[in-house]
């Protein structure tokens, strides 16, 4: 079977995907590029997420690409204006030529040999297997399991003789409209569906094992449309991005610094919010930003609480019986249609294995390196965003350092480089220990470590993590570069092929 090849490969078209290619498009159009995809469009998660209501809970002035600003007065941007804007992306980058889609990933072999990456895919359509090699591989598909959500099977459920339906898949044809909704769950997705379905359905529950922060935020900016009468519209989106990381970096270490008056705060806003909600609905029991907090634009979520359109019942589940849910307390919740959003399966690199010189990788005792290359494994990039603050503002600079991490090696004449701990920076920290929801908490074992100091710690900070990628040296003295190997003249049929 016949590999295409191509300087560099990327894994995904979502945010991370599209972004990382447009910034390497920009900065080394001579080198030859593929994004391979799984769906059969760009977008990803934001794709893939139908439910009601599906939108960021980041601003859109710093979770959109630094080089593609979003002018919108709009603060929380829906999943449909966010895919469209993806797919604008990338046609304005002509990236679409260069995505392969319907391509389910198996395996990617690094060749020390070769100084190459070979992956085999499945193209889901037609069965077929097809092979790729590459120079230098990114993965930015993200590490949620597109193929299901994290659902916890409840006794007895089997006997409830309305429909089950997780958030990951949410059916088209769906009809709630009079109907009694009990939504599972209390993060991001249920804080979500709860007002989208308010207005339709007869009664909306969200059941909830224990609270989450929740804040009202405006959702339209109104300090830019004022601004805007004045100044040029790029100013006036720059002033906005750089307001919004501030707020968003001194809420997270007014958090992290004082947590108990902060604790104090959000609650007591929460309360204010709906005041005819029992208070220990809105009492959790670990500390803010330990899980990201959650957004209700326009306080939506608080809004259908006092209208008496929704209710929360803090609770535990018993079981399920023909008309609802069995509480602990002995409770019963009347219900038609019950939404199980309990949370996320995460999944690495969209479920491919990953080899060198055909011995398999256990990313489990690997450190990140400034969070985009990976311990000892070549010519690997690995996109991971923030959780504490809008995940593309570390896409941005991640696709950043790996333009500049190219340009060094054509530079230097080097074709490999390869993070390699010197110092016994090996610690027993998972990468995102700090950060405990539930998805993350059950994923522990999956995920990459991070080490006791430099590079190999994960920050999660803006601005120390631009100042590393964007200005520092890309050669520390911990990335060990090779040479290039003599290219043979089959190699430069299969290039000359792939770029024709």
């Amino acid at each position: 079977m016949t590999a295409k090849h191509y300087d560099i490969i990327i894994i995904g078209a979502g945010l991370s995907g599209i972004g990382t290619a447009c910034h390497i498009a920009r900065e080394h159009p001579g080198k030859t590029l593929a994004i391979l995809e799984r769906r059969d469009t760009v977008g990803g998660t934001w794709d893939l997420f139908r439910y009601p209501g599906i939108r960021s809970d980041s601003d859109m002035a710093s979770f959109g690409f630094n080089f593609k600003p979003w002018y919108s007065d709009k603060v929380l941007a829906e999943g449909e204006d966010i895919r469209n804007y993806v797919a604008e992306t990338a046609k304005e980058f002509g990236l679409f030529d260069k995505i392969r889609f319907g391509l389910k990933l198996i395996n990617a072999d690094w060749s020390s040999k070769d100084q190459r990456w070979t992956i085999s895919a499945l193209q889901e359509v037609s069965g077929e297997e097809q092979l790729f090699t590459c120079s230098f591989m990114v993965n930015c598909a993200g590490y949620y399991n597109f193929d299901h959500g994290y659902r916890p099977r409840f006794p007895d459920e089997e006997a409830f003789r309305g429909a089950i339906i997780h958030p990951q898949h949410w059916p088209e044809d769906l009809d709630y409209r009079g109907k009694k909704v009990v939504v599972i769950g209390s993060g991001a997705t249920a804080i979500t569906l709860v007002p989208a379905m308010a207005n339709e359905a007869a009664k909306v529950t969200m059941l909830q094992r224990s609270p989450s922060y929740i804040m009202a935020m405006p959702n339209t900016d109104k300090i830019s449309m004022v601004l805007s009468k004045f100044l040029p519209e790029k100013w006036v989106f720059n002033m906005a991005r750089r307001r919004n990381i501030l707020f968003q970096r001194g809420l997270y270490l007014a958090c992290q610094r004082w947590p108990k008056p902060m604790r104090k705060f959000l609650v007591s806003h929460m309360r204010k919010q709906a005041p005819n909600v029992d208070e220990r609905h809105f009492s959790p029991t670990y500390m803010p930003w330990d899980q990201r907090l959650c957004a209700a634009p326009d306080g939506d979520f608080f809004a259908c609480l006092r209208s008496g359109k929704a209710e929360i019942v803090t609770d535990a589940i018993e079981r399920f019986d023909e008309t609802g849910i069995v509480l602990k307390s002995g409770g019963h919740i009347g219900a038609d249609l019950i939404v199980t959003a309990t949370g996320l399966d995460v999944q690495l690199m969209g479920g491919m294995t990953l080899n060198i010189d055909s011995q398999p990788v256990d990313l489990t005792r690997k450190m990140s390196y400034k969070s985009i290359l990976i311990q000892d494994i070549p010519n690997f990039g690995w996109i991971f965003g923030y959780t504490n603050a809008p995940w593309t503002l570390k896409c941005d600079i991640g696709g950043q350092y790996l333009c500049r991490l190219f340009a060094y090696m054509e530079k230097a004449g080097v074709s490999v480089a390869t993070p390699v701990d010197k110092g016994n920076n090996v610690s027993d920290r998972g990468l995102l220990d700090e950060f405990s929801p539930g998805y993350i908490s059950r994923a522990k074992d999956r995920m990459p470590r991070q080490g006791k100091a430099g590079p190999w710690m994960l920050v999660m900070h803006y601005g120390r993590d631009k100042e590393t990628l964007v200005n520092a040296p890309v050669d520390d003295g911990i990335l060990q570069f090779e040479a290039a190997i003599p290219a043979s003249s089959s190699d430069n049929l299969e290039y000359r092929n792939a770029t024709a």
